[in-house]
């Protein structure tokens, strides 16, 4: 068998659920709706944080970031899947696939150790509240942002670099929505152990390892909170965290199950609906969660358009 991966200008064939065009029309309609709704949640966060001096705080640095991160991630993936969702073809150049791979698992990957950041960031509110502005200082959240960035961008160049070496003896359907790993090891013709104990490896330290870390922060911060005496401030603590452990929950839930299990144990269907979940409804609940929980937020909205009507 020719074990070549053809030619680098070969269009892949996203198949979706090409096979059931009903359906499909449904999923285009609801990716639709919320695409704008992460469009328009995860921008107003950013310019919330950023023109209320109120905000400007680590929490909201980090909480700018993840919005940021969201808004890249839901545009490197749903428009190229609508175009596919609307129209007659499926396809998506070599190029676009590549991106569109390399994107996912970097902003992932990066999503992963800010939730971990923020979590920590928690910690420090909630357990040190008298030295937490000294210790969470400008440079040291910029530099912790950065490190999620850096090491987000690493595991997807090493990821990347394994998965497109694959041969795929011509094989040009993608049996998911979009280009990400699960779907590009399927198409490959032979088993490689190595990129199995690479992502593993990965996913322990991007996956495991900040989950870990924020159990462990939430467990000592569960030990503060029981000790707190004033109703308002328990209040406000639990709406702070609960809303960062809600999307820590769904985030990390969704792809531990993905991707900490082997490849071949997850039935076609069952990866596409998880795709969809992770990729495009977690970025649009991200914003939801976080401003229907805390009422700074909302403040903060009230008074910019108090201003703006002003003018």
């Amino acid at each position: 068998m020719d074990k070549n991966n053809g030619s680098s200008t070969t269009d892949f064939i996203l198949l979706g659920f090409s096979d059931r065009p009903q359906l499909e029309r449904i999923i285009s309609g609801v990716v639709f709706i919320f695409y704008v709704v992460t469009l328009v949640g995860n921008t107003t966060i950013i310019l919330v944080s950023y023109l209320d001096t109120q905000l400007h705080t680590p929490m909201y640095f980090f909480l700018s970031n993840l919005s940021f991160l969201d808004l890249c991630y839901a545009t490197s993936i749903i428009p190229q899947m609508l175009v596919n969702l609307w129209g007659p073809t499926k396809s998506i150049t070599y190029a676009g696939c590549v991106l569109q791979f390399f994107f996912a698992l970097d902003l992932g990957a990066t999503e992963c150790l800010l939730l971990a950041v923020m979590a920590y960031d928690r910690y420090a509110a909630v357990c040190q509240p008298l030295h937490y502005t000294v210790k969470m200082h400008p440079q040291l959240c910029q530099k912790m942002v950065l490190t999620a960035w850096l090491g987000g961008l690493g595991s997807a160049l090493t990821v990347c670099s394994l998965t497109l070496k694959l041969p795929r003896c011509g094989h040009r359907e993608v049996d998911n929505f979009l280009c990400e790993m699960p779907a590009l090891i399927k198409m490959a013709c032979v088993y490689s152990k190595v990129i199995e104990i690479t992502v593993f490896a990965l996913g322990v330290i991007f996956l495991l390892a900040p989950i870990s870390l924020i159990l462990i922060s939430y467990g000592v911060i569960t030990q503060a909170v029981m000790r707190i005496k004033s109703k308002a401030r328990w209040r406000k603590v639990l709406n702070t965290c609960g809303s960062h452990l809600t999307v820590v929950t769904l985030f990390y839930g969704t792809i531990i199950y993905m991707y900490m299990r082997p490849q071949n144990s997850t039935s076609q269907d069952e990866g596409k609906f998880l795709t969809l979940f992770y990729a495009i409804i977690t970025p649009t609940l991200n914003p939801l969660i976080y401003t229907l929980r805390n009422k700074d937020v909302k403040s903060a909205v009230k008074r910019i358009l108090h201003v703006m009507i002003e003018k």
